[in-house]
């Protein structure tokens, strides 16, 4: 990257990296307490996820992280190993088994959920972040961050925790979470638009040191003031010695453990799932479209969980809370999430005693807007509009999210998801057909089979992909009666990339032939409307 990119890149991802940080802290804080393992241990995984696993991935705005959706698998897992230091051995192992996924080029796994079911995690997600924000938004804390399952580990499930609040409410903490949740919306929707000053300086920042502010002037009061136990909760070591012995070392000698092995293979298998699925959806949020590799990913993974496991940390996944705050708060490349990393590290080394003035209130004002924009309304009446065969998995992938949990939930939608294409396609089969016809100018010719599915989606985005610059490309469509929605939005995605290599690109269909990009697209859209 040279210079100008970097600094022009630079105006966009210092901000939003302050934005990811602010999400990061509570989360990797909350998924450790909800995991049974020490406090630090979630704080290890948010720096080695931002600062190795950032510089090794492939992904542009993708941030990795300690993950809820393995939180159930740690809790079990510390006591059935007999203590902590024998599950990082786990974890370290479980990298390894991930480096050996991606030299296997397993990241092909990702291309085989369909559009709907990444949209129906993404709405889930959002969904499950307001819900569980709630409680956090009026000082009912008694639930930790980052426990994002149904069947919650203080006993409660989310909503009987939403009601518990009302009885709850603190006064304090819900007045600052208010003006929080005010400046941050007159942040994004009036003060960003006046000036430079307002885009550099991110409203979440605002927020929470109008949240710090307000509990040391309101500390002692008794209806006003904020509890220390709604408050952000970083371990302060009393100096440098005992900062580094936060850190641990995995058990080496459990090695011949049978149990180590098998809990190591399931963190290998549920992070990479988690990691793939995230990749996919990142890259949809993406506004340019970008494309990650992902078996480089599951390599950056596995040696994020090396490298968190000998040092203490749990296991890192590429996580969509913050890679979607990254992409909202305008982040444009890796340094984002490196330098979110860096932030992390440096603020508990040298702030920590700071951090824990910040309300957990206001900071669940920040969660909210985030789940919002990932749950906007406007997308069920889209996806609805879609027709049945993307609504269903779609609805069924967002409430087996919000009513188990992550894995449950996109399990169920895909299950849903395969059973609508087998009655669509009647199990028959697909193939892609590339002839190359030499003629003056590099031409290919790309023939679509008749029945065109999600199945299809990572064979068709490696041949686009792989296109040579300043190529023609005849697109024939005349056999093709099923055009699935996942691939009509490759194609749409292409075009838009196409430009930028000097693609030109013909589409022959029984109906008509069109030539240009605008006629491409508008091509494929009013194939929506009749796939």
């Amino acid at each position: 990257m040279n210079s100008s990119n970097f600094l022009k890149n630079l105006k966009a991802d210092l901000p939003a990296s302050i934005v990811v940080f602010f999400v990061a802290l509570p989360l990797c804080l909350g998924i450790a307490l909800a995991s049974g393992a020490p406090l630090f241990s979630g704080l290890i995984a948010g720096i080695v996820g931002g600062i190795i696993v950032g510089a090794l991935s492939g992904s542009q705005i993708g941030v990795s992280g300690p993950a809820a959706g393995l939180a159930a698998i740690v809790l079990t897992a510390i006591g059935a190993l007999g203590g902590y230091q024998n599950f990082l051995l786990a974890v370290v192992l479980g990298g390894v088994i991930q480096v050996l996924f991606g030299f296997l080029k397993a990241g092909i796994i990702g291309y085989y959920f369909p559009s709907s079911v990444i949209k129906g995690m993404l709405t889930g997600i959002g969904i499950i972040i307001i819900l569980k924000q709630i409680p956090h938004f009026f000082g009912y804390d008694s639930n930790p961050e980052g426990d994002f399952s149904f069947s919650q580990v203080n006993g409660e499930n989310t909503f009987s925790e939403i009601f518990n609040a009302i009885n709850f409410i603190s006064p304090g903490a819900s007045l600052i979470a208010v003006i929080g949740l005010i400046i941050l919306l007159l942040w994004k929707t009036v003060l960003s638009k006046k000036g430079k000053f307002f885009t550099l300086i991110q409203g979440p920042l605002v927020a929470v040191v109008a949240g710090i502010v307000y509990f040391i002037f309101t500390e002692g009061n008794s209806f006003w003031g904020i509890s220390k136990d709604h408050l952000v909760s970083v371990p302060v070591p009393e100096n440098m010695s005992s900062f580094l012995g936060q850190f641990m070392l995995p058990n080496f000698g459990a090695i011949t453990n049978p149990q180590i092995w098998v809990t190591a293979f399931t963190i290998a298998l549920v992070a990479s799932l988690e990691t793939l699925l995230c990749v996919e959806a990142t890259d949809k949020l993406d506004p340019e479209k970008r494309v990650t590799p992902t078996n480089r990913e599951l390599l950056a993974q596995g040696a994020g969980n090396i490298i968190s496991g000998m040092i203490g940390g749990l296991p890192v996944t590429q996580v969509i809370v913050r890679s979607s705050a990254n992409i909202q708060s305008g982040g444009k490349t890796k340094l984002a999430a490196i330098v979110h990393g860096f932030l992390l590290l440096i603020s508990i080394l040298l702030i920590p005693t700071l951090l824990n003035k910040i309300p957990l209130s206001v900071l669940a004002s920040i969660l909210l807007l985030v789940g919002y924009n990932l749950a906007k309304p406007k997308l069920f009446f889209t996806m609805y509009k879609l027709g049945w065969k993307q609504f269903a998995p779609f609805a069924v992938t967002v409430i087996g999210i919000v009513f188990t949990d992550l894995l449950i939930g996109i399990a169920l939608g895909l299950a849903v998801g395969v059973v609508v294409i087998l009655i669509k396609s009647f199990q028959n089969s697909h193939f892609l057909h590339i002839e190359d016809v030499s003629n003056g100018k590099h031409k290919i010719k790309m023939t679509l089979a008749e029945e065109v599915t999600f199945f299809n989606k990572g064979a068709i985005l490696k041949e686009l992909d792989g296109l040579p610059r300043d190529t023609y490309l005849e697109l024939d469509v005349r056999s093709t009666r099923y055009l699935d929605h996942d691939i009509i939005e490759i194609l749409e995605d292409f075009s838009e990339k196409a430009r930028n290599r000097n693609i030109d690109i013909k589409v022959i269909s029984e109906y008509q032939t069109v030539e240009n990009p605008e006629s491409f697209i508008q091509f494929f859209r009013l194939r929506k409307k009749t796939a």
